[in-house]
């Protein structure tokens, strides 16, 4: 990872970062592309099943993942890696025969979603944290949607951990 130096200091200083923090850092910025990869993957599912009344907010859903998504990949660019690839396909959490369970399915997405960005909260650079805590929210408020619900603390491990069939709380390739 490159620091670039800022009036004789190191970039990374000057934002109270160290070495570690910056491969923390990618391996959350990697492990939120993984998750939204899961999640463009489970709105294409969503979209097939959703009722037309929640058409559009499944499209725009989807639409948010995918910038979302192109986004993370330049960020791990920019970090000095290589952004991990999508899988050819996700392992569902249940069965989603219908619309029902199409809105389930996009409130566990965001749940999870929510977990992982609350993680990049956490290790991410100063510069990072704002987009990160944006998206949280953002997933935090469309599973409040989808779901009819809320919780109090989205994004937390041991929340998402129960909710969680596998006890993941975020994605990893294969799984959504």
């Amino acid at each position: 990872m490159r620091a670039t130096a800022v009036h004789g200091r190191n970039r990374r200083e000057d934002e109270g970062e160290d070495e570690d923090s910056g491969h923390d850092e990618l391996t959350a910025v990697q492990a939120a592309l993984a998750a939204e990869h899961a999640a463009v993957y489970g709105y294409g599912v969503v979209g097939g099943r959703i009722a037309d009344d929640r058409r559009k907010e499944a499209q725009a859903a989807y639409d948010g993942h995918r910038a979302r998504r192109d986004a993370l990949r330049r960020e791990v660019r920019d970090l000095g890696g290589t952004p991990r690839a999508a899988a050819a396909a996700y392992e569902l959490p249940f069965p989603v025969p219908d619309a029902a369970a199409a809105a389930r399915l996009a409130a566990e997405l965001e749940d999870r979603l929510a977990a992982v960005y609350a993680d990049l909260v956490r290790a991410g650079g100063r510069a990072r944290r704002t987009e990160a805590a944006a998206a949280l929210r953002e997933a935090a408020v469309r599973a409040v949607r989808w779901r009819g619900s809320g919780v109090a603390f989205p994004g937390l491990v041991e929340r998402a951990a129960a909710a969680a069939p596998t006890g993941a709380a975020s994605a990893s390739a294969g799984a959504l």
